[in-house]
């Protein structure tokens, strides 16, 4: 969907020249503009360099031009996959090559030589899907699965969970196609054939003049990736010059193409969770299960899993997540009992879980810890920097005891993780690298830190490479001579010195370019309070921070029965700039002023932000919490300051004054004959900025608050819950209060609705108009003041608005208690019949659903009490996860349409287009969605062209089987 992307050539940056040439000989995109470059000035790392642009390239063709360019203009090259990298390998001041965009195919797959050809673009799980269709698999398998690309891995040599049963990435390479910064082609496999004569005899030279040093210096570890591997080249290991050029971080040679090895993919797979006393005990416990052949050795404890997830594994302080295989699932769980069985001695308890999605459910807590480390328990930042060193296996208790105790000496915290099984060992650690002293005890600790590995015998990298965070300490573990023939074979290969400078061979310092000293050192004035950033909360750069580049929201692979929402717009266009990430390093490069120089007025930000939908799915889906949402309305109140808005800003930001101002007049009939279809429509749509392709909401004849005035009620002494009148559900959809009213009190509670129709503010806070939503939430605080006094739930039927005053109005009034407590009261209809009435019976439909969960319910709210209500009332199935792509004014605003469709494609529309064609005679399907976005877009995209019926609220379904039809009955087609 190129088509949706906005260029940055009106943000055109420097280095004209090198930029036209670039545009002459590259057939891929070539991008100098501000936005390109400050998407590119990091990766997962402590580290910053700005680029002076980004190349796309197409094809090997792109890159030898390219090379050819920059060679001539003397600018060093940076290849770049995933942008995962966690020691600074993915950042230059050159020309960053981007493989992700085009380079991403897989050529081939030979299942009988069971070897996969691959451009260094291809995602990790997008060849283990395809291998999978062999029985077959890629092994290693870094947590970064789901972005992490086939270059990356090669250029890192990582590893992953499943490295004690297939080696690292290095053992797993076949042939490599590289181009080098002189233009040279070469592959690389076994010997020197394939390789330019300059560059075979370089190569031949070293190794055979260097054979007493290259068969002593470097340890024989599983994990030791720290370094080049020269020791590949020697003779007895038949000169494996693709073995030697894995792990070189980008300064060797370009990657165009590999030809890697794949292993055959157990069809079953069981997990064992052994719980043990403390973090040593377990590692301790692992090399001793390595003879019993598990797929998986990792560990990880209390102090990083935290009390909710720890509360579904077995007793213990620390644990071993071990994983089998086999050809069958008994002979996979045989297996696991086996390894539970050696393991019970020390282990304080244990749990075999055979079912695939509670094996996912615990793989997450693993998969999810890079991002999830960088916050302590405390809430504390804690940061890469020293991470991935191993150490023998057999030492790895007492690696771990020693390194808490250097940990307590420097009066640091972290939360040691990782592959136990290897002696592998992943930390972020609370250096405090925002302040000088504490970058002054990075450099100190790193120090220590890696004597204390070469003590133990260990390697400083483990995983993810060298980079600048750990190349410096390289003459610690190698000593002199090694480090000065890593210099020489770099020069073999790359003697101009233009293919990632800095990184492994001559080395920066490793605190130097970090990302951090370019953060304006006060705090940044701003409305919303971010209570988890920084000391005492609402340190917008702290917030902004939380980005550590991870980049789950770069997975694009809908996983059965998932239902994350994150990223929508990253999705659908696959542009850096749409994603989480990409947004977060906008806003940090926003801060700092260099690249992005315009502050809150900056367009590139505003840009990227505009295709955000503000689903909030990042707030729960990001390992760290990023709320983008949030952040996005920051801007937006900044960046209009003093001036005028969009005029979508105006009509729908301000959607509850003009419907209320329709109710008062009692004017619904004469404006939905005008907002229907016709010219007067399409005028009034063009004169509020709002997308020609979309049908107006349609107001309801009588509002639901007019509709209970109507009727006598018991008031709020004797009540039991509030039920909020939100804007949509009184203005738009009474249908649904209607309902809900039928039904609670079905269940016996009694019910009070405020006298005057407060307002939770989310659409003033959706677009940015923070004073006016500031306004709007005093006002509904003075109305629910008896309400909070009386100490009663409050019952909000849409989620979004329900969200909204869980999350913003306190976020937004932070010195007034009342926000707070009202945030505190806010309960979704589900889980008010959960909680008021546990002993309700809900009438039984048995019959099967499809629809929509909220982003807001998934991302705030949580749906637990939804999927237990549906449950009982016998509908079953589940809803769609992702996002419809409506998300409140999102998909209303002109110029939004396609992307908001080609939201609702990911996952909402084939689910009601499958729904529909499984319909039997017998059985209707029910379309739910509580979501009035959701029920919009529904009935918008899918009403008549895929025969879905029409989504409905759940209490609307269950209000018709009590007896109270909805005004629209479901109907069979």
């Amino acid at each position: 969907m190129a088509d949706l992307v906005e260029s940055d050539a009106d943000h055109e940056g420097p280095n004209e020249e090198l930029k036209a040439v670039l545009r002459k000989g590259v057939r891929g995109e070539v991008r100098f503009g501000a936005a390109a470059r400050a998407l590119m000035t990091m990766d997962a790392s402590n580290y910053r360099r700005v680029p002076l642009g980004v190349v796309a390239p197409r094809d090997a063709a792109d890159v030898a031009a390219a090379l050819a360019v920059c060679r001539e203009h003397g600018v060093p090259v940076v290849a770049r996959g995933g942008g995962t990298s966690i020691a600074g390998q993915a950042t230059g001041t050159g020309v960053v090559l981007d493989f992700t965009r085009h380079m991403n195919a897989i050529t081939a797959i030979d299942p009988e030589a069971r070897t996969a050809v691959v451009q260094p673009g291809v995602v990790l799980d997008a060849l283990r899907a395809a291998a999978g269709a062999y029985g077959l698999t890629f092994g290693p398998d870094p947590s970064t699965h789901g972005r992490c690309t086939l270059g990356g891995m090669i250029g890192n040599n990582a590893c992953g969970a499943h490295s004690v049963a297939w080696g690292t990435t290095a053992d797993n390479v076949h042939e490599l196609d590289v181009l080098t910064y002189g233009g040279e082609r070469a592959r690389l496999s076994r010997g020197y054939d394939g390789l330019p004569p300059r560059l075979a005899a370089g190569l031949r030279g070293l190794a055979e003049g260097e054979l007493a040093l290259l068969r002593t210096g470097f340890p024989d570890l599983p994990r030791r990736i720290s370094g080049y591997a020269l020791d590949a080249l020697l003779p007895e290991r038949r000169a494996d010059v693709a073995r030697a050029f894995t792990g070189s971080e980008g300064t060797l040679g370009v990657l165009t193409e590999a030809t890697v090895r794949l292993v055959e993919a157990p069809r079953a797979r069981v997990l064992a969770v052994l719980g043990y006393a403390d973090e040593s005990a377990a590692a301790d416990a692992a090399p001793l299960l390595l003879p019993h052949r598990p797929l998986t050795v990792e560990g990880m404890a209390a102090d990083l899993v935290g009390p909710a997830a720890a509360a579904g594994l077995p007793r213990g302080a620390a644990w071993l997540f071990v994983e089998t295989g086999g050809g069958t699932a008994a002979e996979a769980r045989a297996r696991a009992e086996e390894i539970a069985r050696v393991a019970a001695p020390a282990a304080t308890g244990c749990t075999v879980v055979a079912d695939a999605a509670g094996q996912r459910a615990l793989w997450r807590i693993r998969d999810d810890a890079a991002g999830t480390a960088t916050r302590l328990p405390d809430g504390t930042e804690a940061w890469p920097g020293w991470e991935d060193c191993a150490v023998p296996p057999a030492r790895l208790g007492a690696y771990l005891r020693d390194f808490r105790a250097l940990l307590r000496r420097y009066g640091l915290h972290g939360a040691p993780y990782g592959h136990f099984g290897d002696g592998c060992i992943h930390v972020r650690i609370d250096f405090g690298l925002t302040r000088p002293d504490g970058v002054r005890r990075f450099r100190d600790f790193s120090g220590d830190a890696a004597e204390l590995v070469v003590a133990h015998g260990g390697s400083l990298s483990g995983e993810h490479g060298d980079g600048q965070a750990r190349a410096e300490l390289l003459p610690k573990m190698y000593g002199p001579e090694v480090v000065r023939l890593f210099e020489r074979f770099k020069d073999v290969w790359d003697p101009d010195g233009g293919l990632n400078p800095g990184i492994l061979a001559r080395p920066r310092k490793l605190d130097e370019n970090l990302r951090f000293d370019v953060l304006p050192s006060r705090r940044v004035p701003v409305v919303f309070a971010y209570p988890g950033d920084g000391e005492g909360g609402g340190d917008f750069a702290g917030a902004v921070r939380r980005c550590v580049g991870v980049a789950k929201c770069r997975e694009t692979e809908v996983v059965p029965g998932g239902a994350g929402v994150m990223c929508p717009s990253y999705r659908v266009t696959g542009e850096e700039q749409h994603s989480t990430r990409g947004r977060a390093r906008l806003l940090h490069e926003m801060l700092a002023g260099e690249v992005v120089t315009d502050g809150w007025r900056s367009e590139e930000v505003r840009e990227a932000l505009d295709l955000c939908l503000a689903c909030k799915g990042c707030r729960s889906d990001c390992p760290v919490g990023v709320d983008m949402a949030t952040y996005k309305a920051e801007f937006l109140h900044h960046h209009y300051a003093g001036r005028v808005r969009p005029a979508a800003h105006y009509a729908m930001g301000w959607l509850p004054v003009w419907l209320r101002g329709a109710a008062k007049l009692r004017a619904a009939g004469p404006v939905n004959r005008l907002a229907g279809t016709g010219p007067v429509a399409a005028a009034a749509k063009r004169l509020g900025g709002l997308a020609l392709e979309r049908d107006l909401p349609q107001l309801a004849e009588e509002t639901f608050a007019r509709w209970w005035r109507g009727r006598e009620r018991i008031r709020a002494a004797g009540a039991d819950l509030v039920l909020w009148p939100d804007t949509f559900t009184n203005f738009l959809s009474p249908e649904v209060g209607r309902a809900a009213v039928t039904v609670l009190e079905s269940a016996g509670l009694r019910i009070a609705v405020p006298p005057k129709a407060p307002c939770c503010g989310l659409t003033w806070v959706s677009t940015g108009q923070l004073d006016r939503a500031r306004k709007e939430m005093r006002r509904t605080l003075d109305l629910m003041a008896p309400a909070l006094a009386a100490g009663l739930p409050v019952t909000v039927l849409e989620p979004s608005c329900a969200a909204s005053l869980r999350t913003d109005l306190p976020e937004l009034l932070p010195g007034d208690p009342r926000a707070h407590r009202l945030a505190a009261r806010i309960r979704t209809f589900a889980q008010t019949l959960e909680e008021l009435a546990p002993h309700w019976q809900p009438p039984r439909l048995d019959r099967p659903v499809a629809g929509q969960t909220h982003c807001h319910q998934h991302a705030v709210l949580g749906d637990a009490a939804e999927r237990r209500l549906r449950e009982r009332a016998g509908l079953v199935g589940a809803l769609s996860g992702g996002c419809c792509g409506l998300a409140g004014n999102f998909g209303f605003e002109a110029g939004h349409y396609e992307v908001s469709v080609a939201c609702a494609e990911e996952q909402l529309l084939p689910a009601l287009r499958q729904a529909a064609a499984g319909r039997g005679a017998e059985a209707a399907v029910e379309v739910l969605a509580d979501g009035f976005s959701c029920r919009t877009q529904i009935a918008q995209l899918a009403g008549g062209r895929d025969g879905a019926g029409r989504a409905r609220h759940l209490a609307e379904v269950l209000a018709e089987a009590l007896g109270h039809p909805s005004p629209v009955q479901l109907t069979e087609k």
